[in-house]
């Protein structure tokens, strides 16, 4: 499980979202090294790992910052994309009701959140990542969806791995599930629902 980084980016800059918010450079200096951060504690990962986060940030630093075009044009973004794209992505919408005060953040606006999230998906596509979007509002719902995509593809891995396995290699086909997969990324309160957070 990798926890989110932003956190501990923001703890070593000993600022704060409130700080940054009229000062462009750094808030531009933290938008770097979150995604920075972010990137490097996934690729430390050789097996499968769950991210509450992946390249997330890169909304908001198009949303605060001006150095989103920055941030995609350099050389290393368009591979890192292939290596989100190479994991099991649940994409989980958000919901007025499940807007909590983290006492971080300088507070939560519906309209950003959505703004957000626009972008997010936006990436997404974009990048040709493939993702399962979870509307649902239900904890107990979002937690069942995940299970069943992991379920299933750990099912095909076991399958597949039998001789004369044609049959799994074709469903597999049809479903999109690539068992080579760098990690499965799942939004925050979906995970804190799972409690597989630290």
């Amino acid at each position: 499980m990798i926890s989110e980084v932003a956190r501990s980016v923001l703890a070593e800059m000993e600022s704060s979202f409130d700080a940054m918010r009229t000062d462009m450079d750094l808030v531009s200096q933290y938008q770097r090294k979150v995604f920075a951060r972010q990137v490097a504690t996934e690729q430390q990962h050789k097996e499968r790992f769950v991210s509450d986060r992946a390249f997330d940030n890169l909304a908001y630093a198009a949303d605060h910052t001006p150095i989103f075009a920055d941030m995609v044009e350099d050389t290393g973004f368009a591979d890192y994309m292939k290596w989100v794209a190479g994991g099991i992505v649940f994409f989980l919408r958000p919901h007025k009701s499940l807007l909590v005060e983290d006492g971080v953040r300088a507070g939560v606006d519906w309209d950003s959140v959505v703004r957000i999230d626009g972008m997010v998906k936006l990436l997404l596509e974009m990048y040709r990542v493939s993702y399962l979007p979870i509307e649902s509002v239900s904890m107990q719902e979002r937690v069942r969806a995940v299970q069943f995509v992991l379920d299933r593809e750990k099912s095909s891995q076991r399958v597949q791995t039998m001789p004369n396995s044609v049959s799994a290699t074709a469903s597999m086909a049809k479903t999109n599930v690539q068992t080579t997969s760098p990690g499965a990324l799942v939004a925050k309160e979906l995970v804190a629902s799972m409690d597989l957070s630290s």
